[in-house]
């Protein structure tokens, strides 16, 4: 029986998720401060390892309950589309670029923004706003939860102030 692409990368994802667990174990802990240094990136790694392994699982059962003439015939779907993958890229380098410059505020609203126009372009005005709300409530949300609750200073622009 072979494993699909899925199992592969959940396999790939357990076993990174665990050695990057295992390398914070070894982060000093500062007596000041009540969590150290290695908790969040645990939670994180904890959760990655958690669904690599669901992944992995999903796939061998599926792999194990398909017909050995189904396993070989070639996977349907939508066409591979590369020119949509380099311009997401393209368009995360341009908002590492104009963090510094304009702010996490405003650069995570326009990434949010542009990525969903992208990914999926809005047919109506309704779509529009969704897509607008969508992009400020990720902004708000995201700024709230790290600089108000975790204390994480997030960048200012050089431009904004902001």
């Amino acid at each position: 029986m072979r494993l699909s692409r899925d199992g592969i990368g959940g396999l790939v994802t357990l076993a990174g998720s665990l050695v990057l667990f295992w390398m914070t174990i070894g982060l000093k802990d500062n007596p000041l401060v009540p969590i150290g240094p290695g908790f969040y990136p645990r939670i994180v790694l904890g959760i990655s390892a958690v669904l690599g392994f669901a992944l992995f699982v999903s796939d061998y059962l599926e792999q194990k309950n398909r017909p050995a003439k189904a396993a070989t015939a070639a996977p349907s779907g939508p066409p591979l589309n590369y020119v949509l993958v380099a311009m997401t890229f393209a368009v995360f380098g341009l908002y590492v670029i104009a963090l510094p410059y304009v702010g996490f505020r405003i650069a995570t609203i326009a990434y949010v923004a542009v990525t969903n126009a992208l990914l999926a372009p809005p047919k109506s005005m309704k779509a529009w706003v969704g897509m607008a709300v969508l992009a400020v409530a990720t902004a708000l949300l995201s700024h709230l939860l790290f600089e108000q609750y975790l204390s994480v200073l997030l960048p200012r622009g050089r431009w904004t102030g902001l």
